[in-house]
């Protein structure tokens, strides 16, 4: 009975080793049907696969994508959103140090992600847009897809709620949000050290032109 079985798996394993050999002189006999003019062809395309890259990268830098820059007025922030697809708008307060933190991580990814425009403005400057947009809490990005709305990041709160987090949770943050082209997984944040103690949010009131916002920083008491 044993001989038996042992005779049945041979062939099995004969026949599955037979199906990958006849797979691979497949493939093999594929690549080999390949001439001169298909591999003339496949660089071509190739070629212009990268000129039409190269454009699209100079069309964005053209309009102000690559940096991270600071916009002057309401104004200015509806051309820029009109002018690019996606856009992602940092509204600070200088007297809020996390939108120092978050200028940090900003101006790494207007490097990386070319193809999402990142610009930041001051909501003293802009009490009409940051009551139209109801924003509440400094910081908040605004995150704008073909010039509408598609998602608020408010505080720290979507990062772990701590001031030690990394330029990929961020991107993660806003890939989730399809804002930028994210090449990680989407279904589960880029994991890091967390230190321990790490203070968690507290909001404390601020008045900007008679508007009352929440600041996203820690108490010092």
């Amino acid at each position: 009975m044993a001989h038996q079985s042992m005779d049945i798996l041979s062939k099995v394993l004969e026949q599955t080793a037979k199906v990958v050999e006849e797979k691979l002189d497949a493939q093999m006999s594929k690549l080999n049907e390949i001439d001169e003019d298909d591999l003339e062809r496949l660089k071509e395309r190739r070629l212009e696969a990268l000129k039409k890259a190269q454009k699209q990268k100079q069309e964005w830098l053209n309009k102000g994508h690559g940096e991270y820059r600071e916009i002057s007025s309401e104004k200015d922030f509806f051309g820029e959103v009109k002018d690019s697809k996606n856009v992602v708008c940092h509204f600070y307060k200088g007297s809020t140090f996390r939108c120092k933190i978050l200028d940090k991580h900003l101006t790494i990814l207007a490097k990386k992600h070319v193809e999402t425009k990142f610009i930041t403005l001051n909501v003293d400057k802009a009490p009409f847009l940051t009551d139209r947009l109801r924003i509440k809490v400094i910081p908040t990005m605004c995150l704008l897809i073909d010039g509408k709305t598609k998602d608020y990041v408010v505080g720290f709160t979507d990062m772990g709620n701590t001031d030690e987090f990394s330029t990929e949770m961020l991107e993660w943050r806003l890939g989730c949000a399809d804002v930028i082209n994210y090449s990680g997984n989407l279904m589960e944040p880029p994991t890091g050290p967390v230190r321990s103690g790490t203070k968690f949010t507290k909001v404390e009131k601020k008045t900007i032109r008679g508007r009352t916002y929440d600041s996203d920083s820690d108490s010092d008491n």
